[in-house]
């Protein structure tokens, strides 16, 4: 780590302002280009400290960055990982208020909701889907604190990987009814289709995204617990939204999730 303890909290507690109070900042990394990947995940998990400090609830795990589309358009090519929380989840068919968020956007995803603990190293596809309880149709919307929307890797994953408000809904299935590769996926924004897409596009299988996150927390001795929730990341490019929208995804054989923007 290049950080000393004092920075980290000092920058952990920036970025979770920025969020809270729906302003943006320019990313760290111009302040403090030499970060490396450990200083950028202290960063998140102090952040997570002062969330449950105050009694809010981690709720579920999260990969981001994980479809191809989303590594050309954000000029990456490693997944990365964060958490989602209680005040985040939105219902079925619920409304978020643009003026909590900065820029918005939306992405179609699969979630998983797992029935064992899943931990590192080593893991992979197969024991993703023998931990699994079933998948579920979500929308992540996604809402970077950095300004134009513009960072790097080591920026986003302190940022919480862009975290700001999920639903999940639909027809909960279990692995073994439906194809994760070939599943069919299309989101609509005010009945107009935006985005097409299949579950492939995730590191050419959504649970791969699972395999993933659980091998990065088998590095830090921590594990995916029994029944976490976790967003495997978009499948499609992600789509800007604005008061009044409202954004429907349609996953083949899963059902239909929605949200609305005011």
């Amino acid at each position: 780590m290049k950080l000393d303890q004092a920075t980290i909290a000092r920058l952990a507690e920036h970025l979770e302002t920025c969020e809270l109070e729906a302003r943006d900042t320019p990313k760290i990394t111009d302040e403090y280009p030499d970060m490396d990947w450990d200083d950028a995940y202290a960063i998140q998990d102090s952040i997570r400290a002062r969330k449950i400090a105050r009694g809010t609830r981690i709720v579920g795990l999260k990969a981001g960055l994980t479809s191809f589309a989303k590594m050309k358009q954000m000029g990456v090519e490693t997944p990365v990982f964060g958490f989602i929380t209680d005040y985040g989840s939105i219902p079925d068919g619920g409304e978020v208020k643009v003026s909590e968020l900065i820029h918005p956007k939306v992405e179609p995803e699969i979630a998983f909701v797992m029935k064992h603990a899943l931990k590192g190293p080593g893991c992979h596809i197969g024991a993703v889907l023998a931990a699994t309880d079933f998948v579920i149709p979500g929308m992540e919307v996604i809402d970077s604190r950095y300004r134009d929307f513009k960072f790097d890797l080591k920026s986003v994953i302190a940022d919480n990987t862009s975290s700001a408000r999920f639903v999940v809904g639909g027809l909960p299935q279990p692995v073994s009814e439906v194809d994760l590769r070939t599943v069919g996926i299309v989101m609509e924004k005010n009945g107009e289709p935006v985005a097409f897409g299949a579950g492939a596009a995730v590191l050419g299988h959504p649970a791969a995204a699972i395999a993933a996150l659980a091998n990065h927390l088998g590095a830090r001795g921590e594990e995916i617990p029994a029944g976490a929730l976790i967003l495997s990341g978009g499948i499609t490019e992600a789509v800007a939204v604005q008061a009044g929208d409202n954004v429907t995804l349609r996953i083949q054989g899963m059902g239909s999730v929605s949200i609305r923007f005011k």
